[in-house]
């Protein structure tokens, strides 16, 4: 038992200086809940011109993640796939955005099945303004936070460093409960 609670420890000590590590990687802060959300025009996978305030009086499911084609970037976008009719149920649309381009975005959309929009920001901008983009290695990618942007436009919830598997779930509670306001 005691080698359990010391493996346990330090699994969590692990964690902690992960985390650390990882949040002195970004490098700006994510705008607040109630805040205006950062207006956008970023390419989609589909090579259209996307909006931020074209989606004015929906909620608006705003997700960035790593990389296209990894593990847990998939394993994200196949639950919000698998729930999409429930967003849509919802009035919610589902925007994805990394730095890979809008032709890798095309074919992440097409091997993995997936309808709704991706947004490239290859150069960060959006990543940054969200608090979303991280530097590693001399690469940025951005990070794994969730924003639901409200009809008006204001920030309404944040996720900062979501756990892919279960995600999706976690987005559509706390839209209910945002939405029941």
């Amino acid at each position: 038992m005691t080698k359990f609670r010391f493996l346990f420890f330090l699994l969590a000590i692990c964690s902690v200086i992960l985390t650390t590590a990882n949040a002195a990687n970004l490098v700006s802060d994510p705008p607040a809940v109630g805040a205006d959300a950062p207006t956008f025009q970023l390419t989609s996978n589909e090579g259209k011109s996307v909006k931020l305030k074209s989606y004015k009086g929906k909620w608006v499911v705003l997700y960035f993640y790593p990389k296209d084609f990894t593990s847990g970037c998939t394993l994200e976008a196949h639950n919000f796939q698998r729930d999409l009719a429930k967003y849509e149920q919802a009035k919610a649309v589902i925007l994805g955005v990394s730095v890979d381009t809008a032709e890798s975005h095309k074919s992440f959309c097409a091997k993995e099945g997936l309808s709704f929009k991706l947004l490239s920001d290859t150069d960060g901008k959006v990543s940054t303004e969200y608090g979303s983009l991280m530097e590693r290695e001399g690469n940025k990618y951005s990070t794994r936070n969730t924003f639901i942007i409200n009809p008006k436009g204001k920030v309404a919830k944040v996720f900062i460093g979501v756990k892919p598997a279960a995600h999706s779930e976690e987005v559509l509670a706390a839209l209910a409960e945002l939405q029941k306001k």
